[in-house]
């Protein structure tokens, strides 16, 4: 067994073959961001192994090797993202060396600052000193501006064709920093061991031109004119040659901003994250609540709710709702690990870490929801906003991704919870009123019933559609679908009924933004999807009441031999036996017997509906030619059975009374 930068490989063999690294969750991440793609995908580098690009939600049960591919730049890359074009990625890489991928075409250029190569040099030798892990972003207000950053900021507003330099060096030139790296005996100059060199940059999401910076030595600057003017803004109180891991501006005010620095290297594993509300002109420690040994890599404000802070450390998450004054672990099902980097995205937190992956939080709003109650209440949370789209999550994945959960997650705080004595229903609702389905602890449909509740936090899981066709016992099918038709994009509410006492949230759900398709189109589905599962319905219900009459005619037989009722009771027998094979084929027992004995009346129609929900679209007229086609035919066979239930069965009862009371003894 071997363990490296990429995870651990087995052999079985003395070393000929290797197990993959493709079944694990071990990769190291430097950085992370995102892009604004549908659904957004997330851009990593990856210790001794490419950068990636990969998607955060697909429309499978699981993120796996199909859904990931590798991006500009190298290991140690931090990564930009056109703004205008996605399929346009910058990534950076040791030796200043940084690269333009575009992705619909494949086409890679290099595009570096200063293209001198450093290798076995030390950084005195050289103009620009790029750090391994060396920022790049574009401006948040001009889309063509693209920053990078060696102990120099640079700016290029044509792809990188062109670089200029706007501040003077940044950090504190300490010459004897500067010198060869390794020795005695061989030296190891890759420019990876570089120091005074810019390692954090950012401008704000506020003010044009109002940019933050940071060093590896320890020093904090602010430019108010896009690089015009320059201001030393290092906290006094801060340790000095503190590694500036992360720089924040606040997306709320542009005079604040936060950092996160680290001193490990020098054996101080204190958390250090600092605020400024004055643009630097002060600062406040705020690392209350934070382990003395978990040293901080990264901070990032949330970006609706001010003074919610999210902060990665050496051993987990964190997170403050009073502005950094105290802090509270937020682990989860986090594993204990490094904590690289934070990106925040529709409402998502996603973290990179060192060893075992990327992981990302849905929904930040249950926290600002959360923080706003007192722990003694039965709370309904409101759900997040969804996509009506494909994909599901597996909950057992192996070796690939968790994906995204589909459908509505209505999560609930139960302060109190007696199984025996209390009543918890869940309904979602039209903005008309109208009930689309409903899910109760009491609920006699299995389907439909509440399971496993307790005291605390629970989530109910709503699948977004109306309540499925009618199945019967023992009912197989061919490529058939009972399947509710999925709800139109729209507003809705869900209600928590606790023992009488409702709470209300309303949610909406959106439309995929990747179809092209109408509002009118997306109700003419439904409504056609509806038809057809009302018919087929309404045929089950008539083989479900056919075979409770069958049974009820053989017990009436076994016990009472009079020839008259007998001959009427098998004719009946027979008529009905005649109508269910018309509806359904009742010689299936087995999934493969439909290839043997051909497909009945519901069985077709239900097709039908498999077919309309391949997709989101309209039916075709094909599609209404065999539906009115195949409904004809239904009804005229529940018409001889509602017959032979209507007329028939009198005919047969008042037989049965005429010839059987007389067999009645006392």
């Amino acid at each position: 067994i071997i363990g490296d930068d990429g995870g651990a490989q087995v052999t079985y063999d003395g070393g000929d073959t290797w197990s993959t690294y493709h079944n694990q969750p071990t990769a190291q991440f430097y950085r992370v961001t995102t892009d604004n793609h549908f659904p957004y995908r997330i851009y990593a580098a990856q210790q001794d192994n490419s950068t990636i690009r990969i998607s955060s939600r697909t429309s499978s049960s699981v993120i796996n090797d199909k859904h990931w591919e590798s991006t500009a730049g190298g290991e140690s890359a931090h990564i930009a993202i056109d703004p205008n074009n996605n399929e346009i990625v910058y990534g950076g890489s040791y030796d200043g060396y940084l690269t333009r991928l575009d992705h619909s075409t494949g086409h890679r250029r290099a595009v570096n600052v200063w293209p001198d190569n450093p290798m076995g040099h030390g950084a005195e030798d050289f103009k620009f000193r790029f750090q391994w892990n060396f920022p790049i972003f574009f401006s948040r207000h001009d889309s063509k501006k693209l920053y990078t950053a060696s102990n120099h900021l640079h700016v290029s507003t044509d792809e990188g064709h062109s670089w200029a330099t706007i501040s003077p060096d940044l950090t504190r030139n300490d010459s004897t920093k500067l010198g060869s790296s390794g020795g005695p005996i061989t030296k190891d100059n890759t420019s990876v061991e570089y120091y005074c060199t810019i390692f954090a940059a950012q401008e704000s999401s506020i003010t044009e031109g109002l940019i933050w910076v940071g060093t590896d030595d320890g020093l904090v600057h602010l430019t108010k004119d896009g690089g015009e003017n320059w201001t030393d803004i290092t906290p006094r109180n801060m340790p000095e040659w503190m590694m500036i891991n992360c720089i924040e501006p606040d997306p709320h005010d542009a005079a604040t901003c936060y950092i996160a620095g680290t001193k490990y290297k020098t054996g101080d594993f204190n958390p250090y994250i600092y605020k400024t509300t004055d643009y630097g002109k002060s600062w406040k420690k705020i690392t209350n609540g934070i382990d003395r040994e978990h040293f901080t890599r990264a901070i990032r404000v949330d970006l609706t709710t001010p003074g919610l802070l999210y902060a990665g450390t050496e051993t987990g998450m964190y997170y403050s709702n009073n502005d950094g004054e105290q802090w509270h672990p937020l682990q989860l099902n986090l594993p204990i690990v490094p904590i690289t980097d934070l990106a925040l995205k529709n409402n998502n937190l996603i973290a990179a870490t060192q060893g075992r992956g990327l992981w990302v939080l849905d929904d930040l709003d249950l926290i600002k929801q959360s923080l706003k109650s007192n722990g003694n209440e039965d709370i309904l949370f409101k759900p997040e906003d969804v996509y009506r789209m494909d994909g599901r999550q597996n909950k057992k994945p192996k070796g690939a991704g968790k994906n995204h959960y589909s459908g509505v997650n209505t999560y609930y705080y139960l302060n109190d919870y007696d199984s025996k004595k209390d009543t918890i229903t869940i309904s979602y609702i039209t903005t008309d009123g109208d009930t689309i389905n409903s899910y109760s602890t009491h609920s006699k449909e299995k389907t439909n019933k509440l399971k496993d509740l307790m005291k605390g936090s629970n989530l109910h899981n709503w699948n977004m559609r109306y309540p499925n066709a009618k199945k019967f016992e023992g009912m197989i099918f061919w490529w058939g679908s009972l399947s509710g038709s999925k709800v139109n994009p729209g507003e809705y509410h869900v209600s928590l009924n606790i023992n009488g006492k409702t709470q209300d949230k309303s949610f909406s759900v959106l439309k995929d933004p990747r179809i092209n398709i109408s509002d009118a189109d997306f109700v003419e589905q439904t409504t056609f999807i509806n038809s057809v599962n009302s018919k087929v319905t309404e045929a089950h219900e008539a083989i479900i009441e056919m075979r409770k009459i069958k049974a009820q005619l053989k017990a009436f037989q076994k016990n009472h031999k009079i020839e008259v009722i007998d001959n009427k009771i098998s004719e009946i027998d027979s008529t009905l036996s005649v109508i269910e094979k018309e509806l359904y084929q009742t010689k299936n027992k087995s999934g493969q017997d439909p290839l043997n004995f051909p497909i009945k009346l519901t069985n077709k129609l239900a097709h039908l509906n498999s077919l309309v929900q391949v997709g989101d679209s309209r039916p075709t007229k094909q599609m209404y030619a065999v539906r009115d086609e195949l409904t004809g035919m239904i009804d005229a066979q529940l018409a001889k059975y509602f017959l032979i239930r209507d007329e028939e069965l009198k005919v047969l009862n008042n037989l049965i009374r005429e010839n059987v009371e007389d067999f009645i003894k006392y």
